[in-house]
């Protein structure tokens, strides 16, 4: 039926890994060729995947990447850059954007927000190859929304990866509250298909500042907090890596034979088995072995 078409290529292109979406698109279309209009019905699994996964695009003439999410969202399809000061027309389907206008945040707490975003552009350019950054209102809660992403795509050598990290912080309260979420997706595809899929919920956590303290000196004390939450959680991925390695993968791989040397199979038709070796005359051999060796 066609709701189950949709409802499975929408499970396609939420499901896509970071960089493939147009390659799961393309893929898409060959199987689906009796519904041509297909991709245009699943609209909102765009919008979730690119929402979700923090895509970024660059604004027709700029040189810097923004990012999409919910937290910048406006209506009719319309998103903001705080950094920039524009909003935009975003296609989900194609990840292009047109229709800059310029765009004025108004927000209690138009002073702080700017300094956070100095502060956490500041890290991510420190810890990050190539990461992208926003800081805006998490309406209607009050909360301010700090979200980075940080892709790596090599897909001549088969993998591809992006670092998502959507933290809010509480600053209307005595002492500023923090909270997270870290998600890390990386896809390896060559000769096989593995993906590795983390999330990490950072709990509430206290930003200690006094009252006193200017933007730029709370947002320096949040990003701070941020980057002592990373840099643990890095490691704790770097460890959970090395017990991978030595324990559940070498169980998978295959192991060497006795000489330590991998078997030349294209000339396994040369080998002896070792029977000149122990000088085993095949008469000696239990019945139906033979026929099995030879």
């Amino acid at each position: 039926m066609p709701s189950d078409n949709a409802a499975a290529v929408s499970a396609f292109v939420e499901g896509a890994p970071p960089g493939e979406l147009a390659d799961v698109i393309a893929d898409v279309k060959k199987l689906t060729v009796n519904e041509p209009r297909i991709l245009d019905s699943i609209t909102p699994a765009f919008r979730k995947y690119n929402e979700e996964q923090l895509t970024t695009v660059k604004l027709p003439g700029a040189s810097k990447n923004v990012l999409i999410s919910s937290y910048n969202s406006l209506e009719d399809g319309r998103y903001y850059d705080v950094d920039s000061q524009r909003s935009f027309t975003f296609d989900h389907q194609t990840q292009k954007a047109s229709d800059v206008e310029p765009y004025n945040l108004d927000s209690e707490h138009s002073d702080l927000i700017p300094a956070l975003l100095k502060s956490l552009t500041t890290h991510s350019t420190e810890h990050y190859p190539s990461a992208t950054t926003t800081v805006c209102p998490a309406s209607p809660s009050g909360n301010i929304a700090l979200l980075l992403v940080s892709n790596k795509y090599s897909p001549q050598n088969f993998w591809n990866g992006r670092w998502r990290s959507t933290y809010l912080l509480n600053p209307s309260s005595p002492s500023s509250i923090l909270s997270g979420t870290i998600n890390v997706d990386v896809h390896y595809y060559e000769d096989g298909n593995v993906r590795l899929m983390t999330t990490k919920k950072i709990p509430e956590m206290k930003v200690e500042a006094s009252p006193a303290l200017s933007p730029a000196a709370l947002a320096a004390e949040v990003v701070r907090k941020i980057a002592g939450v990373e840099k643990g959680y890095q490691e704790e991925l770097n460890r959970g890596f090395a017990r991978l390695s030595e324990g559940e993968f070498k169980g998978l791989r295959r192991q060497l034979p006795v000489t330590r040397q991998k078997v030349e199979w294209e000339k396994i038709g040369g080998y002896r088995l070792g029977m000149e070796k122990v000088h085993l005359s095949t008469s000696q051999l239990k019945p139906g072995l033979k026929e099995i060796l030879f």
